[in-house]
């Protein structure tokens, strides 16, 4: 009898020994200004990339009303996130097998009301989050466009965020407002700038330098740049086929360019194994605290 994946993965985290507290995942929020900047595509592509380096990887969809990770992928989950938290499901029986290994939890339909849970429905998905906590190296949260209340909870909990931006002034403007209404609410958040649909090499420069000097100068902080991706037709066609652009053709251009912009981002991980956020509590514990200070 095949054995399901629910069943593989129960067993895979009971048979793990309960870690501490700083062996949990890696966890990274990914958050736009503004719809339509390529925002679910990138989180999905970039944690397929992630997986096929070898690491295990769960990414999430959070975002709120339009959650797209399994129409990108062309799949159909049985059980969601709304499942769980409808059903009082447990979280291994909500995660769905991706492509390359990866993870992953689809968002569900009835989903539009999860920032304004009330305290038990929230601390059973801590709960049910803190099972999976240790078992994937990355958790990867892709987060609606905006910054509401809620939405901030999560981004500065998490270890790190990557804001998404692409080269059109509105897109750019929307993403130093998003920036800025972080940063003035929580000033230790670690945040990266990622450029899509560029068209040439220095575009990206462009913008983050652009960025970066209104970001040094009215909020002193200092933003960090993650990297670029190109224009590519490809990804449209991607979008089409419901399959994503790195599983559909690994030698795109913009496949190539976010397969380096991964090894990238290892290397980086790597030449700095004790990162830290500046905040000493793991992701779970921090998310609980704000919002039980939210509810306070």
């Amino acid at each position: 009898m095949v054995k399901d994946q629910a069943y593989e993965l129960r067993k895979q985290i009971t048979q793990e020994e309960p870690s501490a507290e700083e062996n949990q995942a890696h966890t990274i929020a990914v958050f736009s200004g503004k719809g339509g900047v390529g925002k679910s595509s990138f989180a999905l592509n970039f944690s397929i990339c992630l997986s096929k380096q070898g690491k295990k990887v769960l990414i999430f969809d959070l975002d709120i009303g339009m959650g797209n990770i399994d129409i990108l992928l062309g799949m159909y989950p049985k059980y969601t996130l709304s499942s769980m938290l409808d059903e009082r499901l447990e979280i291994e029986d909500i995660i769905e097998q991706g492509p390359s290994n990866l993870s992953y939890i689809a968002a569900g339909t009835g989903l539009s009301d999860f920032f304004h849970l009330n305290v038990e429905r929230f601390d059973y998905f801590l709960e049910q989050l803190e099972l999976v906590a240790n078992t994937y190296d990355y958790i990867i949260f892709d987060l609606g466009a905006g910054m509401s209340e809620e939405h901030m909870a999560f981004i500065s909990a998490a270890d790190e965020c990557f804001v998404v931006t692409t080269t059109e002034p509105t897109s750019i403007t929307d993403a130093y407002a998003a920036i800025k209404h972080l940063v003035i609410e929580r000033p230790n958040v670690n945040i990266s700038l990622m450029v899509n649909r560029v068209t040439g090499s220095n575009e990206s420069i462009l913008v983050y330098n652009r960025l970066q000097a209104a970001v040094r100068n009215f909020l002193s902080y200092e933003l960090k740049l993650l990297g670029s991706l190109p224009d590519d037709s490809s990804v449209i066609k991607a979008v089409k086929e419901q399959t994503p652009y790195y599983v559909m053709d690994n030698r795109s251009r913009v496949s190539k360019m976010m397969a380096k912009l991964v090894l990238d981002y290892l290397k980086t991980m790597n030449e700095t194994p004790q990162f830290e956020s500046h905040n000493e509590l793991k992701f779970i514990s921090k998310l609980k605290s704000l919002f039980n200070r939210k509810v306070d």
